[in-house]
This record gives C-alpha cells, structure tokens and sequence, in this order.
C-alpha cells in the first residue's frame, strides 16, 4: 500500500467517525438541524476518499474523476449548510445551487486539462474555494466573536487558501499525474491528503466542540427552566440572583427583590380546576415578561410564587413595578374563564441592605409579602427600614371586576 493509499483510507476511517459523532448529536436533540447537517457531510467525504481509492480500478477514468470532485464538493456545500443552521443565517440556497451546477459542468468541460496546466488545476481546485467561503461568510455574517468561532474562521480561511496552493504545491511535487488513475501514486497525493486531513480534522473538532457547546447550554437552561410559566425556576434564580448581587455590592448600585403569590390559588383550582388554575399562572407570568427588562431575573420559585430581582432598582422604583404588575394583572382577562373573572396577586418588596445574602433579601420580602395578604390581599408592601416606615403611605387600589 502506497502512502497516500494509507492516509485515504486513514481519512475515511477519521471521516466515519466525525459523521457517528455529529449523528450522535443530531439523535440526542433533534432541533440541532446542522448536526445532521454536518454528519451528512462526512458521509460525503468518505464517499470521496473511498472513490479516489478506487479510481485506479474504475474502468472510464472520467467517471472516477467525477465521482472523487462531486462527493468532495457535495462535503462542503452540507457544510456550509449546515453552519447556517448552525449559525442561524438564511441558508445560501441559490448561490449554492449556482455553485453545485456551474462547478460539475466546468469540471467536466476542463477534463483534459485539469491534470497538466495551471490553469486547469485552479479551475478544478476553485469550486472548494467557492465553497469554503460561503461557510467564511456565513461566520461572519453571524457575527459570531466566540474565541472558538474565531478559530473557525481561521481554520476556514486557511482550508479556502489551501485550495488556490494545491496547483503550485502539484507542480513543484512533479504534478498530479497523466491521468486520475496515476494520481495514488503520485508525490502530490501524499502531501495533498495529508494537509486535506489536518484541516479537516481541525473543522470537524471545531464544530464539535461549538455544538456540544450549545448542547451543554441548552441542558442547563432546561435544568433552570420552570415547563409551565417559561420563567427561571428556584434553581436558575438562585444562581442568577447570587451574582447579581454580587455585581451590585461590587458596583455599589441598588437592587431589590419583588415577591408575590396569586391570591385564594387554591381557591382558583378548586372552583375551575388544575387546568385553568395552570392559565392562570401562565397569565401571571406573561405578565410578568411584558413588564421585565432584559436585565431582570424573573422566576416562578413555587406553586403559585413569584420572585423578581431587579438590579439597579431601589425599593421605590421597585416597588411602582410591583404596582403595575399587580394593576395589569388584576385587569387581564383569560381565555378559557368567565369573561368578568379577575385574579388578583400580593407583593412584597425588600431592597439589598449591606452584608445581605440573598437568603436575607428573600426573608425580608416574604415578610412584605404576608403583611400584604394579612392586609386584604391585592397590594404591594414594602420591608423599610425603621427610619422609613413613618414616610410611606401604603396605597391599596380598590377592586375592580370580581376579584377571586
């Protein structure tokens, strides 16, 4: 076995195992389109390593030719793809169609020559170029600044620069030989493959460690996800809330933390049942989003309980957040229930003192919140400080609709 025989069928055993790799992926979560995508296109590189071993065996050289070029450039077009789902940018369909069409008819036009001019070998060699920077662009286009996708982008140019070289690196090799069935025995096959195989190697490890990247995000967003309101859940709002607490004490800036709990809940399930008592904290909580910025961590922590850090807030501006919600909320209509019902929710409002954990701000806004239910319910309360109490008035707005 010659040596560029050993590194094709090397490149195809390494191919097989990028294309189980990704597929792997694509099964566990099948949203990850590209993974699919991206196995699809290492099957393609098999197919191309596989037909350049068995061009010398193929009786009409032409069609050896065709099949080693066309599985290659099928690779990299599933590639690019691929990185358009991955990256989520329209998929270049057209301009890759163009590509496919263009590049077979060329290849097949410039047989006779694409072996023995310079001229030819960059014809051959320009489609992958083609193809290779419509993945570069689509990293780019993505905007993508990751350290790992930046190190795409370089590897993806270096591939694309590899192309425009293989004439000149055939030419100084001795060339690619007379005919397809020469070129396994040639010097060049030995060098092309091997550089081929680095970098596709080093594409393929990249790709994989961006996917299990996300894959790895996505678990721990679910993890931290509440399936009914879409909120954070307590586990996800504890993380969030210690740092930006930590954030806050650092900055020297306010914060403060809002609870509530959905008056008479049980009432609510009881009365229409656990279904409609489920849209009913689905309403809560899209209220909630409605008013939340970006920055505020909203979570559902229990049943029926709502907690929302809100970082650069005092108690003040907080607690007219806290209004709102509650004033929306008590006037939202929901689908599915009795067109004058009204639901109603408490609050209680605490703002982070100095050496407060978030265990603290908690307590102190749980207890906001029970004087707000042993107030009647319906309202906001706030945990002030001593100093505090005498100069706020309490503002509790009458009931509108009927109010459960």
């Amino acid at each position: 076995m010659s040596g560029a025989n050993f590194i094709l069928t090397i490149n195809m055993v390494v191919a097989g195992l990028f294309a189980i790799a990704f597929l792997s992926i694509a099964v566990y979560e099948k949203a990850y389109i590209s993974a699919r995508l991206f196995a699809l296109a290492f099957v393609f590189a098999m197919l191309n390593f596989g037909a350049e071993l068995l061009v010398p065996w193929i009786g009409n050289p032409k069609i050896g030719y065709m099949l080693a070029f066309s599985t290659f450039l099928c690779a990299l077009i599933c590639s690019a793809i691929g990185m358009a789902y991955k990256y989520q940018v329209q998929v270049p369909w057209t301009g890759l169609a163009v590509l496919f069409v263009i590049s077979l008819t060329l290849i097949y036009s410039i047989y006779d020559i694409a072996r023995v001019t310079l001229a030819g070998m960059l014809l051959y060699q320009a489609p992958y170029f083609a193809a290779i920077c419509f993945c570069n662009y689509i990293v780019l286009k993505s905007r993508a600044r990751g350290v790992v996708d930046m190190l795409l982008f370089a590897v993806l140019f270096a591939s694309a620069a590899h192309f425009l070289l293989k004439p000149y690196l055939a030419i100084a090799s001795g060339g690619m030989g007379v005919n397809p069935q020469d070129y396994i025995h040639t010097e060049y096959a030995l060098y092309s493959q091997t550089i081929g195989a680095a970098l596709s190697v080093a594409n393929g490890l990249l790709m994989l460690v961006i996917l299990t990247g996300d894959l790895m995000a996505d678990m721990s967003s679910r993890s931290e996800t509440d399936v009914l309101s879409r909120l954070m859940n307590r586990r996800g709002f504890e993380v969030r809330s210690d740092a930006a607490i930590a954030q806050a004490k650092r900055l020297r800036l306010p914060l403060s933390l809002v609870v509530s709990d959905l008056d008479n809940f049980k009432m609510i399930n009881d009365t229409y049942g656990h279904g409609l008592g489920d849209r009913v904290i689905c309403a809560f909580a899209a209220n909630l989003r409605e008013i939340a910025s970006e920055r505020d961590i909203v979570a559902r922590i229990g049943g029926e309980e709502f907690a929302i850090l809100l970082p650069g807030m005092g108690i003040h501006t907080a607690r007219l957040f806290a209004e709102k919600a509650r004033s929306n909320f008590s006037s939202r209509p929901i689908a599915g229930l009795p067109a004058e019902s009204r639901f109603t929710a408490s609050f209680g409002v605490a703002e982070l003192k100095n050496g407060d954990a978030l265990s603290d701000l908690m307590r102190r806004a749980d207890s906001a919140l029970y004087e707000a239910k042993k107030s009647g319910r319906n309202c906001v309360r706030l945990a002030l400080l001593p100093v505090e109490r005498s100069k706020v008035v309490e503002l509790r707005p009458p009931p509108s609709g009927h109010a459960v």
